[in-house]
Parts: C-alpha cells; sequence; structure tokens
C-alpha cells in the first residue's frame, strides 16, 4: 500500500471532459465591457445590417435595435465572454 507522501508525490491523471467544463464555468467571469466598448460594439453590428440591406435609407434605427439586442444577448449569453 501506497504511503502518504508516494500518493502526494504521484502524477495525477488527466481530467475528465466533464471535469474541465465545470472548472471553465466556474471560472471568474470576464471583465463588463465599459460604455464606449458596449456602443461600438453595437455601432459596427448596425453598420453590417446596413451593409446587408444595400444602406437603404430609412432603416437605420432598426439596424441599431436589432444590433443592440443581437449584442446584449451575445455577452449575456452563459459561457460568452467579452468578444
Amino acid at each position: 500500500m501506497a504511503t502518504d507522501k508516494e500518493r502526494r508525490a504521484a502524477p495525477r491523471k488527466p481530467a475528465s471532459k466533464a471535469e474541465s467544463a465545470l472548472r471553465k464555468r466556474a471560472a471568474p467571469k470576464a471583465k463588463p465591457l465599459s460604455d464606449e466598448e458596449l456602443y461600438r460594439l453595437i455601432a459596427e453590428t448596425a453598420y453590417y445590417k446596413a451593409k446587408a440591406r444595400g444602406f437603404a435609407p430609412g432603416g437605420e434605427v432598426q439596424d441599431w435595435i436589432e444590433a443592440e439586442r443581437e449584442v446584449r444577448e451575445r455577452l449575456h449569453r452563459p459561457g460568452a465572454g467579452a468578444p
């Protein structure tokens, strides 16, 4: 039978995928974004929405609203960090 000292010195077996996932979930959350960083993410997302519709006038507010919703959803999704 191994002594306490031998058990402590023995190499540990690799963690299972479930154990690794649990550790990642338990890890501290990333630093929250500043208001300026959040604004820039929303603005960039709104730009790409406008580009996708050919920059046709009249949809700017809707692009912004949708971009804001999408960015906030991404940031609040479990396991999501700051982009």
